[in-house]
This record gives structure tokens, sequence and C-alpha cells, in this order.
């Protein structure tokens, strides 16, 4: 380590970050070209040869020529996944609490039942029977 000194190893780390980042901007460029529905097969074809034949000039006029469009489909996505979880979690909400196959559905009926014993509408035995009828 003596022959090695800490200059040229903070360099060296720095080389492989940027090395590293390098690698991300590029398959983020890639997947961006290939998510776009805007662009035909032939200029996706021509960017992509651009990109892989010239890699560092060509992925620096992607991100000049379609930055913005690209930051815009990120954003389109992220919203729509978020608007589809929203969807799934209203519709899993929804099947909990009409008592259907949802995991929900059979812990409002527990509580339902708990509450009716609690009340005195059954007995304990009723309450048993019925709760071993909805766990079974």
């Amino acid at each position: 380590m003596d022959d090695y000194p800490l200059l040229n190893l903070f360099l060296t780390m720095l080389y492989l970050f940027l090395w590293v980042m390098w690698f991300f901007l590029l398959f983020k460029v890639i997947t961006d070209l290939f998510r776009d529905h805007s662009l035909n097969g032939w200029a996706k074809a021509g960017w992509l040869v651009l990109v892989i034949l010239l890699p560092y000039v060509g992925v620096l006029i992607y991100l000049i020529v379609r930055g913005r469009s690209m930051h815009e489909r990120d954003e389109k996505l992220a919203k729509d996944s978020e608007a589809a979880f929203r969807d799934y979690v209203r519709r899993a909400g929804a099947a909990g609490t009409e008592g259907g196959s949802g995991g929900n559905g059979h812990v409002n009926d527990l509580a339902k039942l708990a509450e009716l014993k609690d009340k005195g509408a059954i007995n304990a035995e009723e309450y048993e029977q019925a709760k071993a009828k909805l766990l079974a």
C-alpha cells in the first residue's frame, strides 16, 4: 500500500463512481427510448445505434434533445403507478368490507359476532359455533 498514494486511491474511487454512474445513465436512456410510444421503430433504432456506437456523444445528444420529454414520461409513469396502486387499495378495501373472500371480511364478521355476544343477543355457545363456522 506504500507505493499507491492516497490521492491515487481517491482518484480511482472517483473514476469507478463515474463509470458506474455512466452505466446508470446509459440504461436510463435506453429504457426511456423503448418506453417512448411517440417514436416509431426506425427512430428508436437510429437513437439506439447512435447511443451504442458513440456512447458518450450519443447519450449527451439524447439528453439535450429529448431530456424534457424524458422527464415528462417519468412523471406520467409515476402518476399512473400511483393511480393503479390507489385503485387496487380501494378495490381491496371494498372486497374486505363486503364480507366476501377478502381477509377483512372475516375480521368484520368476527367483530360483529363479538358485538352481538357483548350485547347479549347470542350466548357464548352460539358465538363459538358461529366463529368456528366462519373460520372453517
